[in-house]
């Protein structure tokens, strides 16, 4: 996989691309990973890239001619569609054109954009090539959300000084998801939101700390009770801190019964 990051402070990324298991999947050549000053597009000789808003207000507004001459010499060094077919993939809902090759997913981190989920990650690590573009000052100009990205996301409801910080969440989350990256191919999947329920609690030695002991079925050998407890677990702390969660989940009859029982449960301790 490629992923390209438009920025206006590239050095953010420096530790973040060569470090755990960014800098490990790099290392692998399991992705590529670059950051891109997008002021060198800015086509003037002050460099700037924002410019006051039509119609007054306070703030600037990135201006569309430095995101979209960037995007395009990433597009060219890749050999990629142009941006008319990165247009035609927001018409048809990110349907790839007729050309052998497959247009690149750009993205634009705002606070008004989907709200990324765990499986958001899994959809845009099935791609080749992702391009982030991350604003600061008041916003984007509107052309480039109409006119050239195909995603935009938020990464929850609060407000961050940039898109550099969201873009290296959704990066790290992507991926981890590409095969090879993590050592344990299991972990990936068993992770909290992968299944739809919070995961599970994790133990290691020692099997007794300060008077604290690691569950017995943990220490029993029997794998099919301790996915059982595990299974169990989950849907508890799925249950107790993200009771949402459980509405998307496909959950057998015995599943549901046991839910239903401790949320009965509850209710009684609270009354009482």
């Amino acid at each position: 996989m490629r992923v390209d990051v438009l920025t206006l402070f590239p050095e953010m990324f420096d530790g973040v691309f060569n470090a755990s298991i960014l800098g490990k999947a790099r290392d692998k050549g399991i992705v590529s990973l670059q950051a891109v000053n997008f002021r060198q597009y800015a086509g003037n000789k002050h460099g700037q890239v924002d410019d006051t808003p039509y119609g007054g207000g306070g703030g600037m507004v990135l201006k569309p001619d430095p995101i979209f001459a960037a995007v395009e010499a990433l597009l060219d060094k890749s050999e990629q569609p142009t941006l008319e077919t990165a247009d035609e993939v927001i018409q048809h809902e990110g349907v790839e054109s007729n050309t052998d090759i497959k247009s690149p997913r750009i993205i634009l981190m705002c606070p008004q954009g989907e709200t990324f989920t765990q499986k958001k990650a899994e959809e845009l690590a099935k791609e080749d090539h992702l391009i982030f573009i991350c604003g600061h000052y008041e916003g984007y100009d509107e052309r480039i959300r109409e006119h050239l990205v195909t995603d935009e996301l938020s990464i929850g409801d609060y407000v961050l000084t940039g898109g550099e910080l969201p873009a290296m969440a959704v990066i790290d989350s992507v991926t981890r998801l590409l095969p090879g990256v993590l050592g344990n191919e299991t972990s990936a999947v068993t992770d909290s939101f992968s299944t739809g329920l919070l995961e599970y609690p994790h133990y290691t030695r020692p099997a007794e700390f300060r008077g604290w002991k690691v569950p017995d079925v943990l220490l029993s050998g029997h794998h099919v009770n301790i996915d059982s407890w595990r299974r169990q677990e989950a849907l508890r702390r799925t249950m107790e801190r993200r009771p949402d969660l459980l509405e998307q989940v496909e959950l057998t009859g015995k599943e549901r019964v046991w839910i239903e029982k401790q949320r009965k449960s509850d209710c009684l301790g609270d009354k009482q």
